[in-house]
């Protein structure tokens, strides 16, 4: 198969292909294999290769509902056997686990045909992906900008077409972020709907959640169907969906009531062509039958960066702790932001961590009561377009600085400066509307509807009730109906050059 051909394909198509003898699975692997070496010096999103891997599994057969479709795990929490996990880490070195993610297995049970792991910046850590260990993932629709994070290597990979789709997970809008910036669809799934065993009950508190981004939303929906539900000894058991996900896809949602907001929770101005956009997208619901109304839900906005800065800086220190146990690594094997979020968590007591981990309840039943109001909360992904390439890297005056405070461990210090505050409004800057979903535990999606002047995506986000993903995929069906974005692609020449 050519790659025009094989670009014209979702993942559910080409498993179609493969199942009635049109096309072999070692004909579509060797397609992404050469897809990902011609784009792959600009785009630097799969810094690790598992060509051996995959051959065994064309070899041993397959089956699922992707059977023979070509995937790319993200490196960090779905370790596959034997493969590096590297967290983009230089702190990890060559780490191999010695047994598979749980929604690892789940991909290679569907049939996936895994061949790569995508890059991650440092133990997840931010809405772009530029990591020191790998370098930069840069974003196929402007290589001069972030294609986001955390699974930006993920959004990168597919939006470049070396995959329909790939693995990512979200744990304060790393699905959504990465799929705003590159045009794609991702659906980050309700706390608890897919399983993150067997070396973790739940990650970062259970605000951290596995799926894909892609291009169409079936596929999203079919992998969902392919991932959730409990394994063994895990701490939920989330009700089952009525009916298949993919069945919700073809199904038109009926009117919704509908909140729309695209005021910032930290009060910081918004792109002026993102807030036309969520005009616009209102404005297209409306026309499809849609009661759509501006309001918001009663959240104290920098309450709960802070409240999600407390779960960063804890679950920080505590993985740099136990990658050092693990690994032998040093504390300077770390990025200096990482080691200076890892000293503020290490400065916190339990008690405010646990206070600030109450206060995710306030805002679960403050979403919650919104909710019986609507159906549905529309706000944009993003406050900003992509941006640029190392914008967001530390000064060399502030590297310089940070020495003696991480010498001397004076993260106490630090928290008494004030640096809390600042770093919700710095770090949450361009990405204030994700973390919402993430600590009320609830399921969004972000979808590809609009293009910037300078042909860069944007995205619109829907945050539903916890267990709504059905409501979610409905919707984003009859948008995709309405508005298709899937030949939207980076390089079509009727819109721009593109990149890659």
């Amino acid at each position: 198969m050519n790659f025009d051909d094989y670009r014209r394909h979702d993942a559910t198509a080409l498993a179609e292909l493969v199942a009635s003898g049109q096309v072999s699975a070692a004909d579509l692997l060797a397609t992404a294999q050469a897809r990902l070496e011609a784009v792959e010096p600009r785009i630097n999103a799969v810094p690790i290769r598992m060509a051996e891997q995959a051959r065994r599994q064309l070899a041993e057969g397959l089956s699922g509902p992707f059977a023979g479709v070509p995937f790319l795990i993200k490196d960090i929490a779905q370790d596959y056997a034997g493969v590096p996990t590297t967290m983009g880490s230089r702190a990890l070195r060559d780490f191999k686990p010695a047994q598979h993610a749980e929604v690892t297995r789940r991909f290679l049970e569907a049939g996936l045909v895994v061949f790569g792991k995508t890059s991650t910046p440092e133990l997840a850590l931010k809405g772009r992906t530029e990591p020191l260990r790998w370098g930069a993932t840069r974003n196929p629709w402007d290589l001069q900008r972030t294609p986001g994070g955390s699974s930006g290597g993920a959004a990168a990979a597919v939006a470049a077409g070396v995959v329909p789709m790939a693995g990512a997970n979200d744990g304060g809008g790393s699905i959504r972020i990465p799929a705003a910036c590159c045009g794609l669809f991702g659906l980050r799934p309700s706390r608890g709907r897919v399983p993150c065993g067997p070396g973790a009950g739940e990650i970062w508190e259970g605000a951290s959640s596995d799926l894909v981004v892609s291009r169409s939303v079936r596929d999203s929906a079919r992998m969902l169907d392919a991932l959730q539900g409990p394994d063994i000894g895990a701490p939920f058991h989330i009700e089952a969906p009525r009916g298949s996900y993919a069945q919700n896809v073809q199904q038109e949602p009926g009117p919704l009531s509908i909140a729309v907001c695209t005021r910032s929770p930290l009060g910081l101005p918004v792109d002026a062509q993102i807030v036309a956009a969520i005009d616009d997208t209102a404005r297209r619901l409306e026309s499809l039958g849609h009661r759509v109304e501006l309001a918001e839900p009663e959240i104290d906005g920098m309450g709960l960066a802070k409240a999600y800065l407390t779960l960063y800086f804890g679950q920080v220190a505590a993985t740099v702790a136990e990658i050092r146990t693990l690994t032998g690594a040093s504390e300077s094997e770390f990025e200096a932001e990482t080691r200076t979020l890892a000293l503020l968590g290490r400065s916190i007591s339990a008690g405010e961590y646990v206070a600030r981990r109450r206060d995710w309840n306030l805002y679960a039943r403050s979403l919650g009561r919104f909710f019986e109001g609507f159906d549905l909360y529309l706000t944009p992904t993003l406050a900003s377009l992509p941006q640029p390439i190392g914008s967001d890297a530390l000064p060399r005056w502030q590297q310089v600085a940070l020495g003696p405070i991480l010498g001397l461990g004076l993260g106490k210090f630090l928290l008494k400066t004030g640096i809390v505050d600042e770093l919700a409004v710095e770090s949450l800057r361009h990405v204030p509307f994700t973390q919402l979903a993430n600590l009320t535990g609830t399921p969004a999606i972000s979808v590809p509807l609009h293009w910037s002047r300078e042909n860069l995506p944007i995205g619109s986000q829907f945050i539903a009730p916890f267990g709504r993903e059905d409501r979610l995929l409905q919707l984003a069906g009859q948008l995709e109906r309405a508005m298709p974005w899937f030949d939207r692609t980076p390089g079509d020449e009727r819109r721009g050059t593109g990149d890659a």
